[in-house]
């Protein structure tokens, strides 16, 4: 199928027409810790967010198993009394029990006919789990339009379903004003879940190969998952002393991370489109990661980042010290990053998304 960027870009729906439409996001909660949130309250700042009266209805937050019960329950009711007034659905997908959750609002929407848009925010991995593929099918073919991250993942995802329409809309890239680069304090970020897809373990074995080689350099981890775990590993390599864990950050002091760092570092075995690697484009950081995902789409081996294989700490460790030992390599990949954060902003996210509804409802 025809890629439809270009597409998106050229439609210029009627302003009065659109004002007259209502829509309807179903997001994780506004207090939840992760990607998605981030991309809907930077989506609250655009002008189609007053323009469609939006409205976001939460339906996952971060607690114990019978809170996540409740909230979703909480989430079904208002949902049901509420979704005649709307005339788009905006579901947003994220990992595997979002797609068991959404399905339930997906069938209640298309009983009350309306419109729906599925927003993919991970690759085509979900397909590789029996269980939901047939669920997520559903979903994708039959809605008004599917939305996922990058072309790479529309063709990986075109290869397997029969889908009407999809759409390729990026993750908005924050503004970040006075960057200026500095290696000074010679740490390396990693932002994001401590879990086994992020690749927290291999970050900190590799690390452990060349610690001896860099004395200078040490590892920042700012996030929420296995701690606990990642310490017992540091400690097992002995370099614990030189890996710090800052937990879920925000404001000022995430600011001051990103603004600091001299390196990011995200080791993910499957992305849709990090919003971190988002993060650390518009703080000028190199970067260095895995070809996974919508990071496909852009990043080029030594021209704009370092990549190696998901999983290879051997792999991942030259790269760390082809980097750190070259201080111009970092002062030109950071300026390769600044250049990608360009054409990724809320101006152009919001040209975007106006354009997708208007050709859903025509």
């Amino acid at each position: 199928m025809k890629d439809k960027v270009n597409k998106l870009s050229d439609s210029r729906p009627n302003a009065d027409k659109a004002r007259k439409v209502k829509l309807l996001m179903l997001a994780t909660s506004r207090l939840t810790r992760g990607g998605i949130t981030s991309v809907l309250k930077a989506y609250e700042q655009c002008p189609f967010w007053r323009m469609y009266q939006v409205r976001w209805i939460e339906t996952h937050i971060d607690h114990g198993n019978i809170s996540k019960c409740i909230y979703l329950l909480k989430a079904l009711l208002q949902f049901v009394f509420v979704v005649r007034q709307y005339n788009i659905i905006h579901i947003h997908v994220g990992e595997k029990v979002s797609v068991k959750r959404k399905y339930i609002f997906f069938k209640i929407a298309k009983r009350f006919k309306k419109r729906i848009v599925i927003h993919l925010h991970v690759g085509d991995q979900l397909f590789s789990d029996k269980m939901l593929r047939q669920d997520l099918q559903t979903m994708l073919e039959e809605a008004d339009a599917v939305v996922v991250l990058s072309s790479n993942i529309q063709k990986e995802i075109e290869k397997k379903n029969s889908i009407k329409q999809i759409y390729t809309v990026s993750n908005p890239c924050p503004t970040v004003s006075n960057v200026v680069y500095t290696d000074e304090k010679k740490y390396i970020l990693y932002m994001g879940a401590l879990n086994h897809n992020k690749g927290y373990d291999v970050l900190i074995s590799a690390f452990a190969l060349i610690a001896s080689k860099f004395p200078g350099w040490k590892l920042v981890f700012a996030g929420f998952g296995e701690t606990e775990r990642a310490f017992q590993l540091a400690q097992k390599y002995g370099i614990e002393e030189r890996v710090v864990f800052h937990g879920w950050v925000s404001g000022r002091e995430k600011d001051n991370l990103l603004r600091y760092a001299s390196v990011f570092c995200l080791c993910s075995y499957a992305e849709g489109f990090p919003i971190s690697v988002l993060e650390s484009w518009a703080y000028g950081l190199p970067l260095i990661t895995t070809p996974v995902g919508g990071l496909l789409d852009v990043l080029r081996h030594g021209q704009n980042a370092l990549l190696f294989s998901p999983g290879n700490k051997e792999e991942l460790a030259n790269k760390l010290a082809e980097l750190l030992s070259d201080s111009k390599l970092r002062k030109r990949l950071s300026q390769a990053s600044l250049q990608l954060a360009h054409g990724r902003s809320l101006k152009d996210i919001n040209k975007a998304l106006v354009s997708l509804y208007h050709q859903v409802l025509c």
